[in-house]
């Protein structure tokens, strides 16, 4: 079960809600919360509006909600603030490499960072 599925499942057994209760409650149609519910595979994440539907109809905060949405596509969660669109995008494709790919990043990453730039 990915995380989104164990978010929406756990609120709606600890409130005793069904899909049409969180769809209704936040304003987004039961079969979208359904399909979020039961999809063990997302390719990504819901738009925005979606997310912060689902947050409201299960009272929790929408950060918590696309945190879950992001892992469940099998992306990272940027947590620290940023407005700038290609960091996020870079910290998102990451997560989508495998183990010996990511350690070439981080070798490159840090030798671009001990490059004495002043010359």
């Amino acid at each position: 079960m990915n995380p989104l599925q164990q978010l929406i499942r756990d609120r709606m057994a600890e409130r005793g809600w069904s899909y049409a209760d969180v769809a209704r409650r936040g304003g987004i149609p039961r079969s979208t919360v359904h399909h979020l519910a039961t999809a063990e595979n997302l390719r990504r994440p819901p738009h925005r509006a979606t997310l912060e539907g689902l947050a409201e109809g299960l009272t929790v905060p929408v950060g918590v909600v696309s945190a879950a949405a992001a892992s469940a596509a099998g992306l990272a969660a940027w947590q620290e603030s940023t407005v700038d669109p290609e960091l996020k995008s870079l910290v998102a494709a990451l997560t989508r490499l495998d183990a010996t790919d990511r350690r070439h990043v981080l070798a490159l990453v840090q030798s671009m960072l001990s490059v004495d730039r002043s010359n």
